[in-house]
């Protein structure tokens, strides 16, 4: 889950938005704005709009805040945290690693609804010091406003506590279950299974609420199980990739066969080869020394027009400036590595030397046969 809109940086963490946001922030805003009609019925329709704005963003305020919550301790527990995305169904927080331990995976976890059920309680506190007195609904602005942000956030709260993983709940449930048992493999497989069912039921109860008349309501359940569903089965396959390459190190599947280019070649030749071989990654050297690698990519930065006139040298990314592994460093850190970089391959350096390549094919055919092996 990529931002394509970039908010700016909290405690060294980026915010964005992902263009599903829009949907949802629409969704809610004219929710809101129903809402406030019905039982606002004095309010103007500017003031009712500019309060379902208002609310709408400061509820995805609160979840940039509950997603921070999930990055803080995350980093205190030693994850690097790369971004945090709001898109459709809320936010996610994209840790690099996964937890380490069971209390890791646990805090983690639940952080996350507590920081959202706080939020809930002090917004309703703020209105009841306002005057507010349910069941009734407040009719001045600020109370109204608050009052619907802190159901809001008590119901995100209640529902990220539905152990379904990945939610929060599932996660807290994960770490229980790793804790009594101590096998994170199986705490994954049980968690993610449970989380598999509430999906299906989700999904189930949608779709007879909708074929009931509930409409959209039950349309939108339907679509969080389906969604929840996705999410737990890819959640489970990282997973087995995680468990499959532990113990791996990248010396196992690195290959020390790899395609050299001279650094004097012509760019327009060289890039007409790619064309004919389809190899994507070459090492580029000078006097038989590798100096740089190149890729499609830092060929497709040189206008075309230029290819003839430039050489491989001069659009090469040098080696001191590429990222690099060890062939001691874990298989699951390289493909991290990778992830988190965009690449295909990373050069595998020893001794500040190259000793060869590794790529997400490498690790790919390595999963493949441990696979076929039952491994």
């Amino acid at each position: 889950m990529k931002a394509q809109i970039k908010l700016g940086r909290i405690f060294g963490v980026d915010i964005g938005l992902h263009y599903s946001w829009f949907i949802i922030a629409l969704l809610i805003t004219f929710s809101l704005a129903g809402q406030f009609q019905e039982n606002n019925p004095g309010w103007s329709d500017s003031l009712r709009w500019t309060i379902a704005i208002v609310t709408a963003v400061l509820f995805f305020a609160a979840i940039v805040v509950h997603e921070l919550s999930h990055a803080i301790v995350a980093k205190l527990r030693g994850l690097p945290v790369r971004s945090i995305t709001l898109f459709a169904l809320g936010g996610v927080a994209q840790i690099e690693k996964e937890a380490a331990d069971a209390k890791t995976e646990f805090w983690m976890g639940i952080i996350g609804p507590i920081t959202s059920f706080v939020i809930g309680v002090v917004c309703l506190v703020i209105t009841a010091a306002l005057g507010w007195r349910p069941p009734e609904f407040p009719q001045d602005p600020l109370p109204a406003m608050l009052m619907w942000l802190g159901y809001i956030n008590i119901g995100l709260a209640i529902f990220n506590m539905i152990p379904g993983f990945p939610l929060d709940g599932g996660r807290v449930l994960r770490g229980l279950i790793w804790w009594i048992t101590g096998n994170a493999k199986r705490a994954t497989t049980l968690a993610a299974r449970v989380g598999q069912v509430i999906a299906f039921l989700m999904i189930l109860f949608g779709v007879m609420q909708f074929f009931r008349g509930a409409g959209f309501n039950g349309l939108w359940l339907a679509f969080i199980g389906w969604f929840l569903l996705s999410a737990s089965r890819e959640s489970y396959a990282q997973m087995v990739i995680t468990e499959g390459l532990r113990g791996l190190r990248v010396a196992d599947v690195m290959s020390r066969d790899y395609p050299t280019i001279d650094a004097y070649s012509n760019l327009q030749s060289f890039a007409e080869e790619l064309m004919r071989t389809g190899r994507r990654f070459f090492v580029v050297t000078l006097n038989d020394r590798p100096e740089g690698i190149i890729t499609p990519t830092e060929i497709s930065n040189v206008p075309r027009a230029q290819w003839p006139y430039k050489t491989v040298a001069d659009v090469m990314r040098p080696l001191d400036g590429t990222k690099t592994v060890s062939p001691n460093t874990p298989i699951a850190e390289a493909l991290e590595l990778m992830a988190h970089q965009d690449l295909n391959q990373l050069p595998v350096i020893k001794e500040g030397t190259l000793a060869g390549l590794i790529s997400r094919a490498h690790i790919l055919q390595l999963l493949q046969t441990r696979s076929q092996l039952h491994l």
